[in-house]
């Protein structure tokens, strides 16, 4: 937490200076240092076709996150938090991959800032997640967090957060166990549910409605396609989720576990 605060004073203090991102993987944390960063010896300049957050070619200089997470394994859990709370649920597997879609953190230099997002808005940086073939493992916008402050390993959603998970009775490769799996991929960074989650962005998705309870027909699926089809103003911050990374499939067994949560209410 003492990184985070650094770490936004540090953005907040006029020209753009030196930050620090925190990662802790439970055997020990490790604060690295811009300049650190940026001498990393698997640091390499990488270009990223329409990146997410910019909707634009992007060009960084980046280290496999997979450099960084030393002693992590595929079956562990990780939440990357960001400046202003956002915080990404993501699975070790991914973030480990050296082919296919590779995770890289972007570090912004100092002396070469990054543009804003958007008119009024800061840049991605000093630490950003980005993913080179990213349609190659369906990464989810959401997995593409920005100003990262923290990295750190933790348990998983359902033993953190019991009042999300489904029906215990329910088979681990049950289709709603499947819905939970995508729903902690691509909504949790931003939303909580029966009042868990630690995200401070979205509504909850189950108190005191759940969408699948006020969305008739196919309003809900055309929603999560294309957010401001149906609900346009200047601040929406919720991505469109296409099919090439939530594919329809997918789509259904993500509504499957939220018609299933509806019925499992629990008062924050």
């Amino acid at each position: 937490m003492k990184a985070l605060f650094l770490c936004a004073a540090l953005l907040l203090s006029g020209p753009l200076q030196a930050a620090q991102l925190l990662i802790d993987l439970g055997s020990g944390s490790r604060t690295w240092q811009t300049a650190e960063l940026l001498g990393h010896p698997e640091a390499r300049d990488i270009s990223i076709p329409n990146d997410v957050s910019y909707k634009r070619d992007m060009h960084y200089r980046a280290v496999p996150l997979a450099a960084l997470l030393q002693g992590l394994k595929p079956e562990d859990h990780l939440q990357i938090v960001a400046l202003d709370g956002f915080a990404a649920e993501l699975g070790a597997a991914p973030l480990l991959q050296r082919q296919g879609a590779r995770a890289w953190l972007a570090i912004e230099d100092p002396a070469n800032p990054w543009p804003p997002l958007a008119a009024g808005k800061p840049g991605a940086g000093p630490f950003y997640l980005v993913w080179s073939d990213p349609a190659t493992g369906h990464i989810s916008p959401e997995q593409w967090p920005f100003q990262v402050a923290r990295i750190q390993r933790m348990a998983p959603v359902a033993e953190r957060f019991p009042a999300m998970a489904p029906d215990p009775k329910l088979a681990a490769n049950s289709p709603i166990n499947q819905g939970f799996a995508l729903f902690q991929k691509n909504c949790l960074a931003c939303h909580r549910l029966n009042g868990a989650g630690d995200s401070q962005f979205g509504p909850d998705l189950n108190i005191p409605y759940n969408p699948t309870e006020y969305f008739s027909g196919d309003f809900l699926k055309r929603y999560i396609r294309d957010p401001q089809s149906l609900r346009r103003w200047p601040q929406a911050k919720m991505p469109g989720f296409a099919s090439t990374v939530l594919p329809d499939a997918e789509l259904e067994l993500l509504l499957g576990y939220l018609r299933h949560m509806a019925g499992r209410k629990q008062q924050p």
